[in-house]
C-alpha cells in the first residue's frame, strides 16, 4: 500500500463466499466459506466522490454508477456517514457468480469497505462498518439484512440483527459442503417467491429450530443441530426454483448431514457435516444429483467457522 505522509493511499481486500440464512435463520444467520470470494482495490483520492474504475472476473456487466453498485453504494455511505472530505476510486475483481446464492454482491461490498477502511485517518473496528455494508447490500436485495455481510466482516457463523453482530462459536471439525449449479437465480425473484401468508405455527416451529441450531453450535452438540437444521418456513416456497432440489438435499442427508438446505436465495445448496470426509463425499453426491438435471456444478468444502474478509499485502 503506497503511502503519502505516512498514510496509505491504496489498499486491497478480499471477502469470502457466504451461506446466507443457514436454512433456519432467514435474513439473520450466515456463515462464511473459503474457496471463492471477491477482491476490491481502493485508492484514496482528493476529489470528494466515489468512482468505479474497473470490474473484471467472472462477472463484468455490473453498474459503474456507484449508487447502483453494492460496493459503490457502501463507499458512498461510508463517506456520508463519516463526513469525509476525500473520496475513493474502486476496482473490483469478481470471483463469485451473480445469482449463485453465495453472497457475491455482499462480498464486493465488504471487500470494498475493508480496503477503504484501511485508508482512513482513523480506521474503524469491523463492527462499525456493518451499517455501511447494509446500505450496500440493500442495492442488490432491496432490504437491509445482514446474514451475508455480517459473517463476511467478522468471519465464521454470525447472528446479524438490524444493529448488532454476534459471532457464534462452532466446533472446528464441523464442515460445510456447498454445491453451486451452473444456473442463475436472481435474489429479487427468490424473495418474490416468499410473498403470501404464513401460519403462526410455522413461525413457532422455525423459531424452535433456530434456537436449537444456535444452542447446539454454542455447546458443540451435533444432536441439537441435527434436530434443528430444518427450514419449515422459507425452503418449501423456494425449493421449486432450484432444479432437482429434493434429490440434492437427500444426497447430503444420505451422507450424514446435520441438515441441508438452500444457500442464501439459491440455487446453491449446502449441508453441514461433523467432519471433512463426510462433507467431501456428500459434495460429490450432491454434484451428481444436479447432473441428473443436466447441470454442471462446483463444489466448495470448508469449515463452518470460515474466514473473515482480510486486507491483502
Amino acid at each position: 500500500m503506497p503511502a503519502t505522509d505516512g498514510l496509505p493511499t491504496v489498499a486491497s481486500a478480499c471477502a469470502p463466499a457466504c451461506v446466507g440464512n443457514v436454512g433456519v435463520g432467514f435474513d439473520i444467520l450466515g456463515h462464511t466459506l473459503a474457496g471463492a470470494g471477491d477482491r476490491a482495490r481502493v485508492t484514496r483520492i482528493d476529489a470528494p466522490v466515489v468512482r468505479i474504475a474497473a470490474i473484471d472476473g467472472v462477472v463484468r456487466e455490473l453498474p459503474r454508477e456507484p449508487g447502483r453498485n453494492t460496493a459503490g453504494a457502501a463507499l458512498l455511505a461510508l463517506r456520508e456517514g463519516l463526513g469525509l472530505q476525500h473520496g475513493f476510486e474502486l476496482a473490483l475483481h469478481k470471483g463469485i457468480a451473480l445469482g449463485s446464492g453465495m453472497a457475491g454482491s455482499a462480498a464486493s461490498c465488504v471487500a470494498a469497505l475493508v480496503a477503504a477502511n484501511a485508508l482512513l485517518d482513523e480506521p474503524l473496528p469491523r463492527e462499525a462498518l456493518y451499517r455501511f455494508a447494509l446500505d450496500g447490500e440493500a442495492v442488490a436485495s432491496g432490504g437491509r439484512h445482514g446474514d451475508n455481510v455480517g459473517p463476511q466482516l467478522l468471519g465464521g457463523l454470525v447472528l446479524a440483527t438490524a444493529t448488532r453482530l454476534v459471532r457464534i462459536p462452532v466446533p472446528a471439525t464441523w464442515h460445510c459442503a456447498l454445491v453451486h449449479p451452473h444456473c442463475v437465480l436472481e435474489t429479487r425473484r427468490a424473495r418474490a417467491a416468499l410473498a403470501g401468508d404464513y401460519a403462526l405455527g410455522e413461525f413457532v416451529a422455525q423459531s424452535a429450530n433456530l434456537a436449537q441450531v444456535i444452542a447446539g453450535c454454542w455447546r458443540g452438540d451435533a444432536t441439537l443441530v441435527r434436530e434443528g437444521l430444518k427450514d419449515v418456513l422459507v425452503e418449501p416456497r423456494r425449493a421449486p426454483l432450484v432444479p432437482n432440489f429434493a434429490r440434492v438435499q437427500q444426497a447430503a442427508l444420505d451422507h450424514g448431514a446435520l441438515g441441508a438446505s438452500i444457500s442464501g436465495a439459491g440455487p446453491s445448496v449446502f449441508g453441514w457435516f461433523e467432519d471433512v470426509r463426510q462433507a467431501q463425499a456428500a459434495g460429490a453426491a450432491m454434484r451428481a444429483a444436479f447432473a441428473e438435471a443436466g447441470l454442471d456444478s462446483d463444489v466448495l468444502v470448508g469449515p463452518v467457522d470460515g474466514p473473515a474478509a482480510q486486507l491483502l499485502a
